[in-house]
């Protein structure tokens, strides 16, 4: 499986979807694939999504973690960034990797930790998916208890916030309850798109230094 595995090739854009994988097989498929790859796992219940991403999908990833970098430096908060670090839980039987994620109210717990085992840590206060081509990973992060995922896709930023076991969506942030996140993601990834990404992020913290 391993030798098949190495040798598939996955388009950008597209997904490879695998069943009955065991948990001992999802985990030596993460230790065979590497940190250092372009694919995006996906894993529930046996089910494994193996997705590489779009260049425009990695674009806004990029512009909607700086804003976020931002906001977050701006306010004087502390936070460590995680990228797209794989989050696992065995007992669960899931395991996902974000477009980038963001622990801030946990951040002093998880520091200097390399790897991270839900079924200890504490899951990422907040998680983003730029969902333009994959299927979404929605129910993975609601079985984890992220308390907050943002999922960008052609249609804009939409916000799901944990709730009695089960996601809502907001309109609002509650990491940023005072900042209207979905508009300013929205106003500045359509920007990325027509100008320079660095054109965009510089507007961007015209706008915080204006505003905040």
């Amino acid at each position: 499986m391993l030798l098949e595995l190495r040798q598939l090739k996955v388009q950008p854009g597209n997904q490879l979807l695998l069943e009955d994988v065991s948990w001992q097989q999802f985990e030596t498929i993460l230790t065979e694939l590497g940190e250092h790859r372009a694919a995006r796992l996906s894993y529930s219940n046996g089910r494994l999504e193996i997705m590489v991403p779009l260049p425009e999908h990695e674009k806004a990833k990029e512009i909607i973690g700086d804003m976020v970098k931002i906001l977050l430096s701006e306010g004087g908060i502390n936070y460590e960034s995680l990228g797209s670090t794989t989050l696992k839980n065995e007992r669960m039987t899931q395991g996902v990797e974000p477009d980038t994620c963001f622990y801030i109210q946990n951040s002093a717990l998880i520091i200097g930790k390399n790897r991270l085992d839900l079924t200890v840590d504490p899951p990422p206060d907040l998680a983003i998916e730029i969902d333009l081509t994959s299927r979404t990973k929605l129910d993975n992060y609601q079985i984890l208890g992220v308390p907050e995922l943002w999922r960008y896709a052609g249609g804009g930023l939409k916000i799901n916030v944990w709730q009695d076991g089960q996601y809502i969506e907001s309109d609002s942030s509650p990491t940023f309850p005072d900042i209207p996140i979905i508009e300013l993601v929205n106003r500045y990834v359509q920007q990325s798109r027509v100008s320079a990404s660095s054109q965009a992020i510089q507007s961007f913290k015209t706008w915080v230094k204006d505003n905040l």
